[in-house]
C-alpha cells in the first residue's frame, strides 16, 4: 500500500504560479488543500487545513516567507515548509538556513520529487 498523499498548501502571491504549481503537484500525487496569496492568509488557511508542507514563496506583499515560516513553526503540528523563489538560491542561501523552513526549491525547478526531497 502507498502513503497518503501530501496535503500542500500553496503559498504566492501571482495567480498564474499558483495554478501552475497546483496543476504540477496534483498530476504528481500531491493533494493542493489550499492556496493563499499573502502571509497573514498563509498562516490563517494553515492553521484551517492543517497541511503536510507548505509551499511557500520567499517575496509577499505582507511579510516575507522568512518571517511566515517562523510563525508555521509555531503551530501545534508544523508544516514542512519549503520555500521558493524565482531568485538563485545563492541570493537567499543564508536567510534560508537562519529560518525554519526545510528548505529551498527555485520556482523553475519545481516537482513533486524536488519537494517531497526538501519537505522529507
Amino acid at each position: 500500500m502507498s502513503p497518503p498523499a501530501s496535503r500542500v498548501l500553496i503559498v504566492d502571491d501571482h495567480d498564474g504560479f499558483r495554478a501552475v504549481a497546483r496543476a504540477l503537484l496534483e498530476r504528481e500525487g500531491f493533494v493542493v488543500v489550499a492556496e493563499a496569496a499573502d502571509g497573514a492568509e498563509a498562516v490563517a488557511e494553515a492553521e484551517r487545513v492543517a497541511p503536510d508542507v507548505v509551499l511557500l514563496d520567499v517575496h509577499l506583499p505582507d511579510q516575507d516567507g522568512f518571517e511566515v515560516s517562523k510563525k508555521l513553526a509555531l503551530l501545534p503540528d508544523p508544516p514542512s515548509v519549503v520555500l521558493t523563489s524565482s531568485r538563485p538560491i545563492a541570493d537567499l542561501r543564508r536567510r534560508v538556513a537562519e529560518c525554519p523552513a526545510a528548505g529551498f526549491v527555485a520556482k523553475d525547478r519545481l516537482s513533486g520529487a524536488a519537494l517531497t526531497a526538501v519537505a522529507g
